[in-house]
């Protein structure tokens, strides 16, 4: 037992405690942190140089012309630029916007007296007004000259004199408005029940004569407005005859001014 106990003693003896195993793990805490704080500085670190030439590409890339080089450097200026927003420019009219608009009153007095011309008979009897206004050449027809009471079929009378004026306004460009109008005195028929129906009827008509002639279709409008734009007092028998009509409106409008957006130069 004394012998056991003195090799244990002997054994303790020779292997000495190291207490400086500590510093192993220290010095490769240090060098991971070191690690680590070097990526951490090359992921926050911008290379100014890098960095402009990717932008100066992307601004060229957008600004350039189809077929340039796309290595081409663009100005800080440019880049600035294209990053501000374009305001709207008011144009104001142009020569040759005043040289079409005086080509289109020249034509709409060459229109009025061709109108005038095939329309001669109505307007010896009265009951066709050729005017001209805001909106164009308006040619409005008494609807006694053209409709029975009631109706809404061309006589044929009618078809003569508006298929003459339908092959007149073919030669021409401009927009074409037909509208149709009645009295104040209500109707109320199976077919129209109304004004508005009689009226809008009454414009399709005329319509669909003038497609016949060889308008185009895409430069008429039809449309019914029954009593509601009179141009004489419904009270009297007269002013009710002036009302019931069909005006026909060529239209010539241009505007004065025009707003254009400006492209990038």
């Amino acid at each position: 037992m004394a012998h056991f106990r003195r090799r244990r003693r002997r054994r303790e003896e020779d292997d000495p405690e190291n207490h400086e195993r500590w510093l192993v793990s220290y010095a490769d805490f240090i060098t991971l942190l070191f690690a680590f704080f070097v990526v951490m500085y090359g992921i926050s670190s911008i290379n100014e140089g890098k960095y402009r030439v990717m932008s100066d590409s992307i601004v060229y890339a957008f600004r350039a012309d189809p077929g340039t080089a796309p290595g081409a450097a663009v100005s800080q200026r440019a880049a600035e630029q294209i990053q501000m927003p374009l305001p709207i420019r008011r144009v104001p009219p142009k020569a040759k916007t005043d040289e079409t608009q005086a080509m289109k009153k020249e034509h709409l007095r060459n229109l009025a007296r061709d109108l005038n011309q095939a329309l001669a008979p109505l307007m010896a009897q009265g009951k066709v007004r050729v005017s001209e206004g805001a909106f164009g050449l308006t040619v409005d027809i008494s609807a006694s000259a053209l409709f029975a009471p009631g109706e809404a079929r061309l006589d044929l009378g009618a078809v003569r004199a508006l298929g003459t004026v339908g092959r007149v306004l073919a030669e021409a460009d401009f927009p074409v408005v037909v509208e149709g109008h009645t009295d104040n005195i209500p109707i109320s028929t199976p077919q129209y029940p109304s004004n508005w129906e009689l009226s809008a009827a009454r414009a399709a008509s005329v319509v669909r004569l003038f497609i016949d002639t060889g308008m185009d279709p895409r430069r008429l409008t039809a449309t019914g407005y029954a009593d509601q734009r009179p141009v004489a007092d419904n009270a009297t028998g007269e002013g009710r005859q002036s009302n019931r009509r069909v005006a026909i409106t060529i239209e010539s409008r241009l505007p004065e001014n025009r707003i254009e957006l400006p492209l990038s130069e």
